[in-house]
């Protein structure tokens, strides 16, 4: 049933989705904007081209933006190619659907594609759609390896549709975000399984120290999915340090030997450094170097991290524009109870994700819709979230678990539809959400707004 219901969901927003992009085109006639271009330009020179020079899809992609002076048709990189400030990881998880598109589309044009046709566009934020979905429904699998099913669906939905990722599943999928998602709770799923699998109560293999063959064995599948998630969002490389704490506790167990302890260390960096090589080629050809920090050495400023602005600041703060997730921050100390390894080590990897991204120099992560960086993190929110849902007064009241996550939903729907408004130029109607009224308040009037301005026009 709730498998269904997620991609119900997924179906309904994939539908809008397209609904949006090609029933109402833009008047450049461009399906991917954004950041969504330079993503889109990885795969798009890749397959047309044979080479990963941005040249010919630059001028295609930011045609019309004041050419002559675009940036990106005018900065080289240190081996003369135009830069490219995105991963590739997206584009190589998109690239199933825009090569069935490419393949379909070709079958019945005699003319050669170039990429830029609208259904090849939209193919990609269709895969975004079905990334996020999946995302969503690996997000709530983690949470039913601890909890209720009630709770676990909740949580995950919540945490879905009543934060950014709503935003960057329906109106935003090219954007990297929703491939993030995916990514990493695909990680997160299958550390906490074969975690738990391996520290359930009475069993042999909770009983029995590991073999270093099966330490390996499953390291290399951890690096490997981790290294996948790194090369979607490079900040995400972070979620590696989950098995290997995971490796230092069993040893410090006598679980496992010092030397499976380190042959699962070495496996696990390699694996995870196989899994990113096609962004560290990628990197080579564009940059000369595997390594690279595109946006510049200043883009992180290590010592200055913008902590408090970056999780409560109107200017997208994670709990200003998230509010749900407040719920979920206080969950934490029950999901500790539930398991301690895995209840601190989420308390760790959320405060280490708030560090890296309060040390970024746009901490506010530029026009976004929230702050859309944790998007990734949504499993270690949304296990928060099912620990305080799994507790009294709502274990018993499956009502009223539905009815809280549901507002959140709604209201989160209803704060889209003010941002939407605004971007597309009704700005007469509702001001750019700044201040505490237009981020929290605002939303709720704007049916009766709309409505309104509809009866008198």
């Amino acid at each position: 049933m709730e498998k269904r219901l997620f991609w119900l969901v997924g179906a309904v927003l994939a539908a809008g989705y397209l609904v949006g992009v090609l029933g109402f085109p833009a008047r450049h006639g461009r399906v991917i904007n954004g950041d969504a271009k330079q993503y889109y330009a990885w795969l798009q020179s890749a397959v047309f081209d044979r080479d990963l020079d941005f040249s010919n899809q630059y001028l295609l992609l930011y045609g019309g933006d004041g050419v002559s002076t675009n940036v990106w048709l005018t900065t080289k990189t240190p081996v003369g190619r135009l830069t490219n400030m995105m991963s590739a990881g997206p584009a190589i998880l998109w690239s199933p659907f825009f090569l069935v598109t490419a393949l379909i589309l070709g079958a019945f044009r005699a003319e050669p594609l170039n990429g830029m046709e609208p259904a090849l566009q939209a193919s990609v934020g269709v895969a975004g759609v079905f990334y996020a979905t999946l995302g969503g429904w690996l997000v709530y699998r983690t949470c039913a390896l601890w909890f209720s099913r009630t709770a676990s669906f909740w949580a995950a939905m919540t945490v879905w549709l009543a934060g950014s990722a709503l935003y960057y599943t329906l109106v935003s999928p090219t954007y990297s975000h929703a491939t993030s998602l995916f990514a990493v709770s695909l990680f997160v799923y299958v550390w906490q399984k074969g975690y738990q699998a391996r520290n359930a109560e009475g069993t042999e293999a909770a009983r029995a120290g590991d073999s270093t063959r099966t330490v390996v064995r499953r390291m290399l599948l951890l690096g490997a999915l981790g290294g996948l998630a790194a090369m979607v969002r490079w900040q995400d490389v972070i979620v590696l340090l989950l098995p290997a704490a995971e490796l230092l506790r069993d040893c410090a167990r006598k679980r496992v030997s010092v030397v499976s302890v380190t042959a699962g260390c070495l496996a696990l960096g390699a694996a995870a450094l196989a899994a990113m090589s096609p962004q560290l080629f990628a990197w080579y050809a564009v940059y000369g170097s595997p390594v690279v920090m595109p946006q510049g050495a200043g883009f992180m400023r290590w010592t200055q991290p913008e902590v408090l602005n970056l999780l409560f600041s109107l200017r997208h703060g994670l709990f200003t524009w998230t509010p749900c997730f407040l719920l979920a921050v206080a969950g934490l100390p029950f999901l500790v109870r539930r398991d301690r390894f895995v209840g601190w080590t989420t308390i760790a990897m959320l405060a280490l994700a708030v560090y890296v991204n309060a040390v970024v120099w746009d901490w506010w992560a530029g026009e976004a819709f929230g702050a859309r960086r944790f998007i990734g993190y949504s499993a270690f929110f949304a296990l928060g979230l099912a620990a305080l849902l799994s507790r009294p007064p709502f274990k018993q009241r499956p009502g009223l678990v539905a009815a809280i996550g549901s507002a959140f939903v709604v209201y989160n729907v209803l704060f889209l539809l003010q941002y939407q408004v605004f971007m597309r130029g009704m700005r007469d109607l509702v001001p750019y959400p700044e201040t505490a009224k237009q981020v929290f308040v605002d939303r709720l009037l704007l049916p009766f707004q709309l409505l309104a301005r509809w009866l008198s026009s």
